[in-house]
């Protein structure tokens, strides 16, 4: 069962992929053709800027579900790195839990105003704009059941000690950890080098 859970949600994520995939080719389509078409015949697409927008939209959220579930979202464990692998479990699950109260504040945010604007036309397009604020929704509802089930294999004890920090440090750091390593074995060095004493 476990294992038809993972395979759905990398299929899920994949088909996500794609999808960002061609609405980035749609965005670029729709600029591009824009520019061309203004300095070169004077003219345009009228829904370009709209469409743009929303699709921008739409693929940041559909991004952050991949990022989610690729552990690839940018956070620090300098904390979190000196714990044991109990006291990382412990803020791990204390972390999901609080995802997850942002996620049900998201969803019940956008689901009110996807309402609110449900009769409300776009003014270039004329869809409803609901479609735009629909996007929260969707992000809200695939994290949850993402988090959710993080939670479960995180209470369960079936995470690896890798796989226990959900966060990835930027390659900014890579530097600074490398020297503040670097620094650590000289310490660890000098000491050894004054626990034995002076050389005879």
């Amino acid at each position: 069962m476990s294992d038809l859970i993972d395979k759905t949600i990398d299929a899920g994520c994949r088909f996500i992929e794609w999808l960002i995939v061609a609405a980035l080719a749609v965005m670029v389509l729709l600029v591009f053709g824009n520019v061309v078409l203004r300095y070169a015949f004077n003219s345009g697409i009228t829904v370009s800027e709209e469409v743009s927008r929303w699709l921008f939209v739409w693929l940041t959220f559909l991004g952050a579900i991949v990022g989610l579930k690729e552990h690839a979202h940018l956070g620090t464990d300098m904390l979190v790195g000196h714990l044991g692998v109990r006291g990382k479990r412990v803020c791990l699950a204390i972390g999901q839990l609080l995802m997850l109260l942002a996620t049900w504040l998201l969803f019940k945010g956008s689901l009110q105003q996807a309402r609110i604007n449900w009769d409300v036309s776009a003014p270039v397009t004329g869809w409803s704009m609901a479609a735009f604020y629909g996007v929260g929704v969707v992000f809200a509802v695939i994290t949850g059941v993402l988090l959710l089930r993080e939670l479960a294999r995180t209470l369960a004890g079936r995470l690896r000690d890798e796989d226990l920090v959900m966060v990835q440090e930027s390659e900014d750091l890579a530097p600074l950890h490398a020297l503040h390593g670097d620094a650590a074995a000289t310490a660890a060095t000098e000491t050894q080098a004054a626990a034995k004493g002076p050389a005879r």
